[in-house]
């Protein structure tokens, strides 16, 4: 019904988190604004396709109240619940998947220099 507006606004938050650490750090090869980068990248394309999934089964429409789930209380509290369960829970898991990489990728540049030097 509703579950891709979690990571969408994950996404917005960790958009503006980008921005604000491009802005203090400058952007640098390596690095956290980076792999941020990619983060924002998983969210809002998970979320447009959920948000597309969802326009096409015809949960999305474009008028008011654009989800049809909240035309009555019944289908706004199971809306509520998809979102803080389903929602939360693929926030969560994208955010994890994206923390391994991240730290895959921080592995691999630490021992990049390392396996220079040793040549």
């Amino acid at each position: 019904m509703a579950c891709f507006i979690v990571p969408a606004g994950e996404a917005v938050i960790t958009t503006i988190a980008t921005k604000v650490l491009e802005k203090k750090t400058g952007e640098k090869p390596a690095g956290i604004v980076p792999k941020m980068k990619w983060l924002n990248t998983m969210l809002w394309g998970g979320s447009a396709l959920l948000a597309f999934e969802h326009v096409w089964h015809g949960e999305v429409v474009p008028w008011f109240p654009f989800l049809t789930a909240m035309d009555n209380a019944a289908d706004t509290a199971d809306m509520l619940a998809e979102m803080s369960t389903v929602g939360v829970t693929m926030a969560i898991v994208v955010t994890l998947a994206w923390g391994l990489i991240a730290a895959a990728a921080t592995a691999a540049e630490k021992r990049a220099p390392a396996e220079t030097e040793a040549s």
